[in-house]
């Protein structure tokens, strides 16, 4: 009975690093097959319009990220996890539909396929953001809690952050070079692959018993006199993690189109993919770091640093010359080679290291002194993480407006904003409240 209910929780982990890795797999979707709606007929190389599908996965999070916490309450995680599962595996379904209905005809002046892939983009956020609620205290039950349980979350973490990478470089391999002939249909392989995890995760979860934490645990009645909105670094922190889940997406997703424009990084869908991968796998770095230093370094420490040296990386990169070239190592459709690029390409790849450790270093300074407080915060956290939808939006509309670099304006400012948050805004000022 031991060993049947050992191997049930080996199973049920690798799962659980399966969904972690699908966070990461369809939200990153987003970007590269943006690419592929701002070159069709109608929507004529609107970068705004090319990032509404990452608006609407975002999107969902500020109507998901407190019912999601509830779910877990009133079904348990296990039926939350199967829940989240169906519904991503139906918005992964209707963006495949996008392919096929509506073909050709005009909706508002806009191809009418188009909003059913934005349907589907916004279905897909509500799993998204579900799984996120889920996965991380799923991992932490299912390693038992403390060093096991973080190590488990941790790996998670490497799972997500590896197919952050793969996914852009994925997409690109497959669309090539975009025309205003490239079809959603051209990447029907990636949403077969998304579809059949999401079915084979339903299946192996359905049969797995897991236990919710602390299903035999007496609650106690506890008294909330106030709530998070009562404390300023919450209220600040609140508007810091809105700020870095929009820089976070909107550095890599707006490089994306800098890179396959003809008229400025000029490099193909194919190797754009690749370098915006590699500004994930950045992030997976700067994570593997992170938590080697960040038993000895304050999150205040971290976070301040982030900050700096992200901003001195985005304004390096808005003043070097598009014509000032770099060598990286791009994937060709044959193999790896080195490719010419635009510096300022690399240096905002390399922002993945700086926002690697950020979501983690926000948490932990809005969430400290909360006490009873904290689990209230978290919900609230989780509808903030929109920002990565809104600000995308907003920083390729300057790009329509002006230029791609100008465009990092915006993540400049929040950049600005964060290093403001770590050195000031952070502070508990409200120590006179209650938290017991």
């Amino acid at each position: 009975m031991a060993q049947k209910k050992q191997n049930g929780s080996i199973i049920a982990i690798i799962t659980m690093m399966f969904l972690f890795a699908m966070i990461s797999f369809v939200t990153n979707l987003a970007a590269p097959i943006g690419v592929i709606w701002k070159n069709q007929p109608g929507i004529e190389g609107s970068n705004f319009l090319g990032m509404m599908g990452n608006m609407m996965n975002f999107l969902a999070y500020l109507f998901m990220g407190i019912p999601a916490g509830k779910l877990l309450t009133k079904i348990g995680y296990k039926k939350t996890a199967l829940l989240a599962i169906a519904v991503g595996l139906l918005g992964v379904f209707t963006q495949y539909l996008s392919g096929i209905l509506g073909v050709g005809t005009q909706l508002f002046g806009l191809p009418a396929n188009f909003f059913v892939y934005l349907l589907g983009a916004f279905i897909a956020g509500f799993s998204v953001c579900m799984l996120n609620t889920v996965v991380n205290p799923m991992l932490n039950l299912l390693g038992g809690g403390g060093n096991k349980g973080n190590q488990l979350i941790q790996i998670g973490g490497t799972c997500n952050s590896l197919t952050g990478t793969l996914t852009p470089m994925f997409v690109g391999a497959l669309i090539g070079g975009v025309t205003k002939d490239t079809a959603i249909t051209d990447v029907n392989m990636v949403l077969f692959i998304a579809m059949a995890v999401f079915a084979v995760a339903f299946i192996i979860l359905s049969m797995v018993p897991i236990s919710d934490p602390d299903a035999d645990k007496k609650k106690d009645n506890i008294v909330y006199e106030r709530s998070p909105w009562a404390f300023r670094h919450f209220v600040l922190g609140t508007i810091a993690i809105f700020v870095y889940v929009g820089v976070e997406i909107g550095i890599p997703g707006t490089l994306n189109f800098f890179l396959e424009d003809a008229n400025a990084g000029n490099v193909g869908a194919t190797v754009a993919g690749f370098v915006t991968g590699t500004y994930w796998f950045m992030m997976l770095i700067g994570r593997f770091l992170g938590s080697m230093v960040g038993a000895k370094v304050s999150s205040k420490a971290m976070l301040t640093f982030a900050s700096t040296l992200g901003i001195i990386l985005i304004v390096g990169a808005m003043v070097s010359p598009v014509t000032l070239k770099s060598s990286m190592p791009v994937f060709t459709g044959s193999g790896f080679a080195l490719e010419q690029v635009s510096l300022s390409a690399l240096l905002l790849v390399l922002c993945g290291l700086c926002t690697s450790i950020m979501w983690g270093g926000i948490f932990n300074l809005a969430t400290e002194g909360l006490g009873k407080y904290t689990a209230a915060g978290s919900g609230i956290f989780m509808m903030m993480v929109v920002g990565g939808g809104i600000l995308p939006l907003i920083q390729n509309w300057v790009a329509d407006m002006s230029t791609y670099m100008i465009s990092y304006l915006v993540p400049i400012a929040g950049m600005a904003y964060m290093l403001y948050y770590a050195l000031i805004g952070s502070k508990n000022v409200n120590k006179d409240i209650s938290v017991d």
